[in-house]
């Protein structure tokens, strides 16, 4: 650079220094992620946030209407064979891994107590119904197929031994309950418990109508 002057040498090469840098290659993009792995935020997903203060509440109280039920109903007059219904009359006997597969059901209804006081039935043992589980994008489902009561909801994760479920009460010839929390009168909540090696149940705690606590046994189809 004999021929040049210190300031234009300088310029030369800040020149030479910017096309370099505008041509060179953009840089690679990021791996992908694994599978599996989260690549944005996720929203946990609660039921907390979601529940009524009602349905709040009646979780809340669980250990009552189970007391009070079986109360009423080993001391009054019922319809169907409760002796014969083993761990499903049982507070205490949920156990691990309480997932169901999804698919179809048998389900029936036992409900317990009432809430006529003395003067109700203390217990009725339905017959068995179609019942389903069903895997959406939003978690597993629940829903009654079948008979005059049908509720259904989803499944909240709650624990190893429990789920929870928000949902709704179809009545008669109605279409199925498909909303929680937009008819007070027909929400309810439920925990979702494994009693056997292919059995669940679904406990619902002071339920709107009939009986202070309803049970709906669930084995595979």
């Amino acid at each position: 650079m004999s021929g040049l002057s210190r300031s234009s040498a300088l310029s030369l090469f800040a020149s030479l220094v910017l096309t370099a840098c505008a041509s060179a290659p953009p840089p690679p993009p990021p791996p992908p992620a694994a599978s599996g792995e989260a690549t944005g935020p996720v929203a946990l997903r609660d039921w907390r946030g979601i529940v009524t203060a009602s349905d709040r509440d009646r979780y809340s109280r669980r250990d009552a209407a189970w007391s009070l039920a079986l109360q009423q109903a080993r001391r009054q007059p019922g319809s169907g064979d409760l002796t014969g219904l083993g761990d499903l009359i049982d507070p205490r006997a949920a156990r691990s891994s309480v997932a169901p597969p999804p698919g179809d059901y048998r389900c029936r209804t036992v409900k317990l107590g009432s809430q006529g006081g003395e003067d109700g039935l203390g217990y009725v043992v339905y017959g068995w119904f179609a019942c389903r589980i069903e895997a959406t994008p939003r978690g597993l489902k629940f829903s009654k197929q079948t008979g005059s009561q049908r509720p259904g909801g989803l499944l909240f994760p709650e624990s190893d031994r429990q789920m929870v479920m928000l949902g709704s009460l179809a009545l008669a010839e109605e279409p199925p309950a498909n909303s929680y929390g937009q008819r007070p009168d027909r929400d309810l909540i439920a925990v979702l418990e494994r009693i056997g090696d292919r059995r669940w149940r679904l406990v619902i705690p002071w339920p709107q109508v009939e009986s202070n606590l309803d049970l709906i046994e669930l084995v595979p189809a």
